[in-house]
């Protein structure tokens, strides 16, 4: 079994890249901030929640993938061990299999939908989170185009209530009055930018938390396959060619298991 920890080394890379980046630019991103710092503190809050969130997902692999491989290993379901969350339906099925019931291969598929859709809703609230900053990235642009576009009205308006013969007097207005367009346009392309930085980070984290579940997933495939195969087929093959070939004939899986156990207790 792959260790999910493998990714969270590739994680923290990338997280260490991008915190040296940000410590160069420091100084710009400390400006784009103070553009309006509730609205970006929020987007920031949002992002770290996510990010602890995805490796939260990754490491809950990890105990997972030691049940499954002392499984293997043992080929025994060990009572002290805590029973898994993602892989209920295996314990299940595992636990079934020590009373002697074979797994036919609707089991095997109910089984691995099950671990597919745990896993499945443990990446949606990742997924809402990257769509959730973008989402703010997008407010704050809106709100400073609506801010800048009052501030201009204002700014003009009050030129033309002025006397234009007083040139300075209408250039001192004029530069006080750009002021609010300004701060509209920072807090507009400065929650763009944390916003949409934000989504590209976790994104790229939400993707590596999908190649972590997808290896585990194939990893939980492959094994559950050959296992059932085994029982399923290689232990009964040459009965099943005795028997004169009972599935050739169209009876059902069932049916057919049926009359095998019949045969061995016979």
């Amino acid at each position: 079994m792959t260790d999910p920890r493998y990714f969270l080394i590739r994680m923290i890379s990338v997280l260490g890249i991008f915190i040296l980046i940000c410590g160069f630019l420091y100084e710009q991103i400390y400006i784009s901030f103070m553009g309006n710092p509730i609205l970006n503190g929020t987007i920031i809050a949002t992002a770290l929640i996510g990010i602890i969130y995805i490796f939260r997902q990754v490491l809950l692999l990890v105990p997972e993938v030691k049940w499954l491989s002392d499984v293997q290993r043992t080929r025994t379901l060990s009572k002290k061990n805590a029973k898994p969350i993602l892989l209920a339906t295996v314990n299940v099925m595992l636990a079934d299999q020590t009373n002697e019931r074979q797994l036919s291969a609707q089991s095997l598929r109910s089984v691995l939908d099950g671990v597919a859709a745990r896993l499945d809703e443990g990446r949606e609230i990742s997924r809402y989170m990257i769509g959730l900053l973008i989402f703010l990235g997008l407010l704050g642009t809106f709100w400073g185009l609506l801010q800048t576009i009052g501030a201009v009205g204002n700014v003009i308006d009050g030129l033309s209530s002025t006397n234009n013969a007083n040139l300075d007097r209408m250039m001192e207005q004029l530069r006080s009055g750009l002021d609010a367009p300004l701060a509209g346009m920072a807090t507009a392309f400065s929650s763009s930018l944390f916003g949409l930085t934000g989504s590209l980070v976790l994104g790229f984290l939400d993707l590596q938390l999908g190649q972590a579940m997808g290896r585990f997933f194939n990893e939980v495939e492959d094994w559950l396959s050959s296992f059932a195969r085994y029982n399923d087929v290689r232990g009964q093959e040459n009965q099943l060619q005795a028997s004169g070939g009972l599935m050739s004939e169209g009876l059902n899986e069932e049916g057919a298991r049926a009359l095998l156990q019949l045969a061995r207790a016979i």
